[in-house]
């Protein structure tokens, strides 16, 4: 990764609110010329910095809906079961390996309470999910 500096983190922080912005856009919000914008998000595309840009779609910012982070803990060598079976529920939208206390960690999403309430019970009934905690997202303050 490159060494960033001050516009460099102000043009990835512009980047994530719009990553569709146009090069002019960026330049005037960050009060730089535009071949500067360019060289910069060229060479953080380079160094492998920024690996992409995506769209965010409506259901992803749903007021309504109900996000959270849940922490999963299996029992011994029982990871890889865990894994197939989280893979086969729509609610989970990114699953994660991780060190420390928890094996795994899930985002998830629901439409309703009671949806959620639902997918929380389905994956503590997983064979081998022995222990699991799990934080709602109330508010996103950076995308």
């Amino acid at each position: 990764m490159a060494q960033l500096d001050d516009l460099d983190r102000r043009l990835l922080a512009e980047l994530r609110a719009d990553g569709r912005a146009p090069v002019a856009e960026l330049a005037r919000t960050l009060h730089v010329a535009r071949a500067t914008v360019t060289s910069r998000l060229d060479r953080l595309i380079a160094s492998g910095t920024v690996v992409g840009f995506t769209v965010r779609v409506r259901d992803e910012v749903e007021a309504g809906s109900v996000q959270a982070v849940a922490f999963i803990e299996v029992e011994g060598r029982s990871t890889d079961h865990v894994i197939r079976e989280l893979r086969g529920f729509p609610e989970i939208s990114s699953l994660h390996t991780t060190n420390g206390g928890w094996d795994l960690v899930a985002e998830l999403r629901a439409e309703t309470l009671l949806d959620f309430d639902r997918v929380l019970g389905a994956i503590r009934r997983i064979e081998g999910v022995i222990n699991s905690e799990t934080s709602l997202l109330l508010s996103s303050v950076l995308r």
